[in-house]
């Protein structure tokens, strides 16, 4: 992004980058503020957030096979 604020043509920096013209622009409305230490850090959240969801679900469902358990009458 930073070579096509440069004045460097969008389709020259997606052929020297190998990505499409659709990934560029999808990249530049997601990251096009960010200096490159934030973008680091917003994947960084993103992933610690992909994990803890991971860990509620997990827990979930532990919680509704424990209450399975219980209501079994023995």
């Amino acid at each position: 992004m930073k070579e096509s604020e440069a004045g460097v043509g969008t389709s020259e920096v997606c052929r020297k980058q190998g990505i499409s013209e659709q990934t560029f622009y999808r990249w530049k409305a997601e990251y096009g503020g960010l200096e490159v230490s934030e973008a680091h850090r917003l994947r960084q959240l993103e992933e610690e957030n992909r994990k803890l969801k991971q860990l509620v679900a997990e827990q979930a469902l532990d919680i509704v096979g424990f209450k399975e358990v219980l209501a079994k009458k023995w």
